[in-house]
C-alpha cells in the first residue's frame, strides 16, 4: 500500500527532520492521513490538477496525490522537508512537482483546487492563495477551532463563498470549502 510505504518514510525521516510531532507517531494514520482522506469527496470532480500550500510533511497534498492520481503541485520553502517530499513522491510514484519556495515567490500556473492544512489564519491564507487559484477555482482548507474568528476576520478584507463541512477526525475542527474569492475593494 503505497500510504504506508509513505507513512515508514515519514518516520524514518522524523529521526533527523521535524516532520511532525514525535508524540503524533503512534497515531499517524488517524491524526493525519485521515484527516488528509476526508477532502478527497470534496474534490471538484473537474480538476485536472491542484496546488497544496506548506506542504510541510505531505498532508493533505501529497496524501491526496497518492490516493487519488490527482497532479499536485507542493509548495514548501523548508528546503529539508521538501527534500522529503520529493522522496516520497519517488517512493510512491506520486504525481507530484515540489517547489522548495515560499508561497509568495512561487510561479506556477493557477490550479482549479488550492489545499492546505494549518498554515495560517484565513485572511493570510486567502491572501497566499487567490494568486494560485485558477477562475472558477475553489480552496480546501482543513481548520481548526477558530474556524469561524478567521471567517469573521477575514470578511473584512475578502468576498468568498464559503461551505464549512464538519471534520470527521476532530470534534471542533471544519473544512472551509471556499470560492469565489475576491478582495473587498476600499473605496477611493
Amino acid at each position: 500500500m503505497k500510504l504506508q510505504g509513505f507513512l515508514e518514510l515519514l518516520v524514518r525521516w522524523n529521526r533527523s527532520v521535524n516532520l511532525v510531532s514525535r508524540a503524533d507517531e503512534p497515531v499517524l494514520w488517524e491524526r493525519h492521513i485521515l484527516d488528509s482522506l476526508q477532502l478527497v469527496p470534496l474534490i471538484p470532480p473537474d480538476a485536472t490538477r491542484a496546488i497544496d500550500l506548506g506542504s510541510g510533511a505531505g498532508f493533505p497534498g501529497l496524501v491526496l496525490a497518492i490516493e487519488t492520481g490527482l497532479p499536485f503541485d507542493l509548495i514548501e520553502s523548508d528546503q529539508r522537508k521538501a527534500a522529503f517530499l520529493r522522496e516520497a513522491a519517488r517512493i510512491t510514484g506520486a504525481s507530484v512537482q515540489v517547489h522548495a519556495s515560499r508561497i509568495e515567490s512561487c510561479h506556477v500556473m493557477p490550479a482549479p483546487l488550492i489545499t492546505a492544512r494549518a498554515l495560517a489564519p484565513l485572511p493570510k491564507l486567502l491572501a497566499l492563495a487567490e494568486p494560485h487559484l485558477a477562475p472558477g477555482g475553489c480552496c480546501l482548507f482543513l481548520k481548526g477551532a477558530n474556524a469561524n474568528i478567521e471567517l469573521t476576520a477575514a470578511t473584512s478584507e475578502w468576498h468568498m463563498r464559503v461551505e464549512s463541512v464538519p471534520s470527521r477526525t476532530a470534534p471542533d475542527a471544519v473544512i472551509l470549502r471556499v470560492s469565489e474569492i475576491a478582495r473587498v475593494r476600499s473605496p477611493p
